[in-house]
């Protein structure tokens, strides 16, 4: 019994010198397609139309692929008071104003003296 092999069509075929331009075969090199996420054989075509990436609104592409943005838990108030308060940005606890080393800086922070919690995260 012969194992059946799958080929298709890739995404990038379409900027590829050797793409037939036609429904029945997908380019010269291999007709019915490739059996893999990629070929080989890929060679530009310096006359293909440039790829559009259509972003839709909350995503964007990253790496050629689309990722979608979370929704913002603040609002524009709240962001400018965590800049001018959260150790990050200012290098101090907002309760005791204890002093970080710049070292220790960290994306979450606690205060080892004052036990201020970052739940901003």
């Amino acid at each position: 019994m012969s194992e059946l092999t799958i080929r298709c069509k890739l995404p990038e075929c379409d900027r590829c010198i050797f793409y037939a331009h036609t429904p029945f075969l997908v380019c010269t090199l291999h007709p019915g397609g490739v059996s893999s996420n990629s070929c080989l054989d890929f060679q530009r075509d310096p006359m293909a139309k440039p790829e559009e990436l259509w972003e839709p609104e909350g995503a964007s592409y990253y790496n050629g692929e689309l990722v979608v943005t979370p929704q913002q838990r603040w609002s524009r108030l709240e962001k400018l008071a965590l800049l001018d308060t959260h150790p990050l940005f200012t290098g101090r606890c907002p309760q005791c104003e204890i002093s970080i080393p710049y070292e220790d800086l960290k994306v979450h922070w606690d205060c080892p003296l004052c036990d201020w919690k970052d739940d901003s995260i």
